[in-house]
Order: C-alpha cells, then structure tokens, then sequence
C-alpha cells in the first residue's frame, strides 16, 4: 500500500474471473470480479467470511499509489481482519488503478489540488457507490447492511460516497486528506461539507505523528456540528518498520503494518453499528 503526498447512475455487469486457493501464509481467499461503472470496467476484490450468509458488507477504499498505481493491491491485511469478523469485504480498485479502466490519477489531474482532483475524487466515489449496487446481485451478502473504510485518498471517497446517502450504517475515516490538508483550501471545504451531510456514524482516525491530524478533527467536527453521530480516535505517534514512500510516519499506522493498532477499535465500531 502506497500514499502519496498528493492526491487526488451505472450500468452493472458482474463478471467473476476467479477464486484462489488459501495463502499458505495465512491469507484468506478472494474473488477478482469486474463490473461497470458508467462506461468504464472497474475491478475489485471480494472476500467473504465462511458460511452461507447473508454477511454484512464492508467497502475498502484504499489509499493513492503514485508510481504503484497499475499494481493490483487486494488489502489482503484488510480481508482478513473483517472476514474474521463476520463481514464481506468488497475492495475496489477504482478507476486508473490496477486493471481498472481510466486514466492514472497523476495523469489526470497534474498538480491541480483544487477542483481537478476534487472531479476525480467525486468520479472515484462514483465508481464506489457503482460496486455497491452491483454485488447486491450475491445473495450471501446483504447490501442492506454496509459500511465504509477509507484511508487516506480512500478516506476522502468514502466521505463522498457517503454524502447524503441512507446507504450506509458506519463510515470510518482513516486519515483522510491528512497528506493534502494543509495545500488545498479546496479540499478543506468540501472535506468538511461531505462531513457535515453524513448520516451514518463517522469515525475518525489517524496517528498523532501523521502530517496533520486537523483533517480528521475536521471531519468529525463538521459531522457533530449538523447533529450526527462522531467519534475522533488519534493514536500515539507511530513509527513504521518500512516506508519507501516518504509519506509521514503516522500516516502509515493504517497499513498492514498498524493493524494490531487500529484493528480491533474498526472492528468494535462497525459491530456497534452494522445490524447483524
């Protein structure tokens, strides 16, 4: 999982392409499916807990990959620690990542950190909103019961996603726009205005050693402000055993590399809020 310091009504058609054997390291299982999200072919990943269902769903929005972005991340860290759980996880690959359809967010957006990325955030929220719909067609899973997790990038299009919508019963914020925060006034509005129209509980998580944490307390701030429920979690600094990307330190807790950090309170507030 890569971050980087800068960021930026469908037709559905389900094909799936095919399921793996388990890790012999432990991780578990996934379908590769693709599905349509207004003219494009987006790809994602499905992990589903054992049994028959119906299983709640959680959507994984993941981070920005600048330079990996082509390289196909599944959140094998994060399939593991919901399935464990009792809940489907659907990790899009949204559009210009992994094998999807669309342009590289880089390529697309240049340096623009105002309203060129917030198109393309808003497109990618599309694309999430897309995948929802279309694996309600799985009857093990009930879509009538979602959530959302984001980190970073992924934070910010879960916010949009969950603008508005009745879809969703938890959305949680792992640092989202902390890297952008403070170079895009932009982002800054419109992080907090999709806040503020959120109705499911929001929470809001990052690491005291991230970039900035002000994002977050924005986030959950401007949610509390209109009368919705939020909960602000920042954990103490953080200090990753590897980080090529040069992003923060603290914004790395939510990778693979945190999880037995963060893990458990995901778990304990989805649990609190998705009906089972």
């Amino acid at each position: 999982m890569h971050a980087s310091g800068w960021v930026a009504s469908a037709a559905i058609v389900l094909s799936a392409v095919h399921l793996p054997q388990a890790d012999p390291r432990g991780n578990p299982p996934y379908s590769q499916i693709f599905y349509k999200s207004g003219g494009l072919r987006i790809e994602a990943y499905l992990y589903k807990p054992s049994g028959d269902g119906p299983f709640p769903l959680v959507v994984y929005n993941h981070g920005s990959r600048d330079g990996q972005d082509r390289l196909e991340q599944p959140a094998m860290f994060v399939g593991r620690l919901l399935t464990g759980a009792g809940y489907a996880v659907l990790v899009p690959e949204r559009r210009g990542y992994g094998k999807s359809d669309g342009p590289i967010l880089r390529d697309e957006i240049g340096r623009d950190l105002g309203s060129r990325m917030l198109n393309r955030l808003h497109e990618e929220a599309s694309d999430v909103l897309a995948a929802v719909d279309q694996i309600g067609s799985d009857r093990s899973i009930d879509t009538t019961r979602t959530a959302l997790v984001g980190w970073s990038f992924g934070g910010i299009v879960s916010l949009f996603a969950a603008r508005g919508s009745a879809a969703f019963f938890a959305v949680v914020d792992q640092a989202a726009g902390s890297l952008t925060w403070d170079h895009s006034p932009a982002l800054q509005s419109a992080l907090r205005d999709a806040a503020a129209n959120i109705r499911a509980p929001l929470l809001c998580m990052d690491a005291k050693n991230d970039a900035t944490t002000a994002a977050v307390k924005a986030a959950c701030d401007a949610a509390r402000s209109h009368g919705y429920a939020a909960e602000l979690k920042i954990y103490p600094a953080f200090t990753p055993a590897r980080n090529t990307s040069g992003a923060a330190p603290g914004h790395l807790v939510f990778t693979a590399q945190g999880v037995s950090i963060w893990g458990s309170d995901v778990v304990a507030f989805l649990d609190a809020h998705v009906p089972r």
